[in-house]
């Protein structure tokens, strides 16, 4: 595919990574994605090729393909498109693919980008009022791209509804929508075993009698898990991180709705001495979920060990950078700001809890609405944060990086709209089905000689 790209214009390449990216199948071609947009970055900043992406949405597509690559590319680049009084041109009001790539391109601002900003309101301003105008189709698509932003959304998430989408564009490549629709159903069928192998290890392991306070929620963790990667090679990290997240929410279970203080306090005890002679004094339960911890430590660090080169290594990075970066400092904080604002109601049930919301109303002396809107903003904040981190970070591997930010993606999805569907898990049944029990339709070829 990308052999065939060797005499296209910049933009015509852009695209192309763009499509594959939102197909995604962008990981069986990046070798060449990386080629092509380092060559493309080198010749634009000593080249100036501004003349030669054209219009506003290749400009957007550029700034965004490159961002997220973790290149420097000024958002001086847009200022061609203002007019003498510094607004955005009314011409571009009609442009709705330019207005989509803009908006898109908006959500990689960081601080001190000003015209990102301005570009982030004018474009979503002038997509809502095209609503009226446009068929139903179409203004499905922009409220999809208003209330899902590529940089926000989980890419696995998202891949079957750009390969619907794609697959009613008239000018479809055959060939690659089977590609991507096959590619989907391989690894779904890849996620579905994962997702038994964690059934069978919490089984096996007995917690429903042992641990009889413990949630079934090991298909909510490991959406956790494969929102950080989907990538085959990375199935072993995958099923460990899915473990680990069931046995954070054991934690989270004993602490928050089963222990006392006092056997809480001996609990940390233990669990900060790693030894359990602090709580033999304790329920079994509560031992048996300190052995759970211990043993899943256990069989992590014989596969690290074992491993070498194999699909654990980018995990166990994952694991090193994540608790020793700054990008997991404001990753924890926007994740933390997004579960308090969704708790909100609840919490409010709890006399012993005050929620951020609540918080954030006394401290500054505002109403409920303008509460959320201040943690909004803030959520927004810790997003140009983000965006920053991941250009400075030039000595961590962007496949780590990837995966520290979509857990961000994924506190996008779970906490949307104010709603916890990790604990309401009724709330993610559509992500469950398309992900893991919708195969995507791939119709099998005509044979050689028959009519069509």
């Amino acid at each position: 595919m990308f052999q065939s790209s060797i005499n296209q214009s910049i933009t015509q390449k852009l695209n192309f990574i763009g499509l594959l990216q939102c197909l995604g199948i962008s990981y069986h071609f990046q070798q060449e994605i990386n080629h092509t947009l380092k060559q493309i970055y080198n010749t634009f900043t000593k080249e100036n090729i501004i003349g030669e992406v054209g219009d506003l949405h290749s400009h957007a597509l550029l700034f965004r393909l490159l961002r997220q690559k973790g290149y420097q590319i000024s958002s001086g680049i847009f200022n061609r498109f203002k007019n003498e009084q510094g607004n955005f041109n009314e011409t571009l009001t009609s442009d709705i693919q330019g207005l989509c790539s803009l908006y898109e391109a908006s959500h990689l601002r960081t601080h001190g980008d000003d015209i990102m900003e301005e570009a982030c309101d004018f474009s979503s301003t002038q997509l809502k009022s095209l609503a009226n105008q446009l068929s139903a189709s179409l203004v499905a698509q922009i409220n999809h791209c208003l209330r899902q932003p590529i940089n926000k959304s989980v890419p696995r998430f998202e891949a079957k509804y750009h390969i619907s989408i794609y697959e009613q564009d008239s000018s479809y490549n055959e060939s690659l929508l089977a590609f991507a629709k096959i590619d989907f159903n391989i690894l779904q069928n890849l996620h579905l075993k994962e997702i038994c192998n964690i059934s069978k290890w919490w089984k096996n392991s007995n917690f429903e009698k042992k641990v009889p306070y413990a949630r079934y929620r090991l298909l909510e963790s490991y959406l956790w898990s494969l929102a950080m990667s989907d990538k085959p090679e990375y199935n072993i990290g995958r099923m460990f991180v899915g473990k680990l997240i069931g046995v954070v929410c054991l934690l989270d279970d004993t602490y928050d709705a089963y222990g006392t203080v006092q056997e809480l306090e001996l609990f940390t005890e233990a669990i900060q001495r790693w030894n359990i002679k602090p709580i033999e004094s304790l329920p079994h339960c509560m031992q048996e979920v300190f052995n759970a911890i211990v043993e899943l430590c256990d069989e992590i660090e014989s596969t690290t060990t074992e491993s070498g080169k194999s699909s654990f290594v980018v995990p166990h990075q994952f694991l090193f950078y994540y608790l020793n970066t700054s990008l997991q400092r404001f990753n924890l904080y926007y994740q933390y700001i997004h579960y308090f604002t969704c708790r909100f109601l609840f919490e409010q049930q709890r006399v012993h809890v005050a929620s951020a919301v609540e918080c954030c109303m006394k401290q500054y002396g505002i109403s409920q609405a303008e509460a959320y809107c201040f943690i909004h903003n803030d959520v927004e904040e810790c997003w140009k944060i983000i965006n920053e981190e991941c250009i400075k970070l030039n000595d961590i591997p962007k496949s780590v990086i990837e995966c520290i930010v979509n857990l961000a993606r994924m506190s996008e999805v779970s906490y949307e709209n104010h709603q916890d569907k990790y604990t309401n898990s009724e709330l993610l049944k559509d992500y469950i089905y398309s992900l893991f029990l919708d195969p995507m339709h791939v119709p099998q070829p005509t044979p050689a000689g028959e009519d069509i």
